[in-house]
């Protein structure tokens, strides 16, 4: 990893570099607990803490942010309904608690196993479902299908101006205008969003400047901590593809250093510690990945320093609110090129593998994993549906077990 990006450099840099991840991880980060009713201001600063304790466990080595976790609104939404916000962070603990125990699984076995488990054919494409699956909801964004007050003509407007800045920045910015293509994006966006009168500001004035997050501590009963732990299992794989992800963007493989244990320990205390003070569960972020793909700002020290404007932000209660005004049109233009490089990331991990795709039993496959996660297949019902990612993920390591391997030469 030689790449002048992985170098921390000066802290102008730095700084720009971690509120550039912060700003594209907000707009997932503080949905998740506007659509399961907890408070965002604690997201953020469970996000910030969770963050920090990975990269601790992890020895400050993978240059990822943990955030709120989409693989758990609908249990948090059930289970806050059934049980009540203090015992649905009950719950969440033990969800992360899980994650130790796999994490230490893997400590002992090994991750030789992986290669057999997740060879190119099953991570090349779960990670293409990773950022495609993402896909609608980048373009519902672009289009204005999530705005209540802007119109598709404004949102195409606003969405391609700030993609269009992103990605001019990305290819032709050198030094600093290099490392800020998104920001870019993102500012040239909320410039014109103004000068067009669709922002608004209320939100902002309704703040206080300073107010301390909703902190709400967890509460432990049996039927709550049965409902959550087996949602944990599900998105336990998914972190694998995510480590392998952006170990393939870094050059790195992250399941031997630090290890796959390490990180794995590293989540699930994220998420313990996340339901400690009443935040949603914190999962590894495909849309920083994206970033840095973009960026090629290696350096663990950026996610840090998000981390860091995370927690700050958390009682800055009007520089939260005024991040909330960021238009989605403009959010949703730059997620349109974040989850296409992911998807690029995975196609890649399958062309350096040089296999061929269209033999019968790697077509199975690859062909499996794509439409059912990208199609919107679908296993159980209620809480406990198996599906995206997820379910991606496990038809794929069944069917590279299931299916006889075909010999040399056929």
């Amino acid at each position: 990893m030689n790449d002048a990006a992985s170098q921390p450099g000066s802290w102008p840099k730095v700084l720009l570099t971690g509120a550039q991840m912060l700003f594209v991880a907000f707009g997932a980060l503080v949905l998740v607990p506007l659509l399961t009713g907890l408070d965002p201001s604690v997201a953020l600063f469970t996000a910030g803490v969770g963050t920090l304790v990975f990269h601790a466990v992890t020895r400050k080595t993978v240059p990822v942010f943990l955030a709120s976790s989409f693989a758990f609104i609908a249990p948090i939404q059930g289970s806050i309904a059934n049980f009540g916000i203090p015992a649905t962070m009950g719950g969440l603990m033990a969800s992360g608690l899980v994650y130790v125990l796999i994490s230490q699984a893997v400590r002992l076995r090994g991750t030789g196993w992986l290669n057999r488990l997740l060879p190119a054919v099953v991570v090349g494409p779960v990670i293409m479902v990773i950022g495609l699956a993402l896909a609608p909801v980048a373009v519902s964004m672009a289009t204005g299908e999530t705005s209540d007050t802007i119109g598709y003509g404004q949102a195409i407007f606003l969405s391609m101006a700030s993609l269009l800045v992103t990605l001019v920045l990305a290819v032709f910015g050198r030094g600093l205008l290099r490392l800020i293509p998104i920001m870019g994006g993102i500012v040239t966006g909320y410039a014109l969003s103004l000068i067009m009168g669709v922002v608004d500001f209320t939100p902002v004035h309704e703040a206080a400047w300073l107010a301390l997050p909703s902190f709400t501590a967890p509460s432990f009963h049996w039927a709550a901590i049965l409902f959550m732990i087996p949602v944990a299992i599900a998105p336990a794989v998914e972190h694998i593809g995510d480590m392998v992800a952006i170990g393939s963007v870094t050059r790195r493989n992250y399941l031997e250093k630090p290890g796959l244990h390490r990180t794995l320990l590293g989540d699930g205390l994220a998420t313990t510690t996340a339901a400690l003070f009443g935040g949603p569960p914190n999962t590894t972020y495909s849309e920083v990945t994206g970033a840095v793909t973009l960026t090629r700002a290696f350096n663990p020290n950026y996610m840090i320093t998000a981390a860091l404007l995370a927690i700050v932000l958390a009682f800055v209660a009007k520089l939260g609110a005024l991040l909330q005004t960021i238009p989605g049109p403009v959010m949703g233009g730059i997620m349109t090129l974040l989850f296409g490089s992911i998807a690029v990331v995975g196609m890649n991990t399958l062309v350096r593998a040089g296999q061929s795709l269209t033999a019968p039993r790697n077509l199975v496959v690859v062909s499996l994993i794509l439409v059912f996660g990208i199609g919107g297949m679908q296993f159980g019902g209620g809480q406990f549906t198996l599906q995206g990612v997820s379910l991606a993920a496990l038809v794929g390591i069944v069917l590279n077990w299931v299916l006889p391997r075909e010999k040399e030469g056929e």
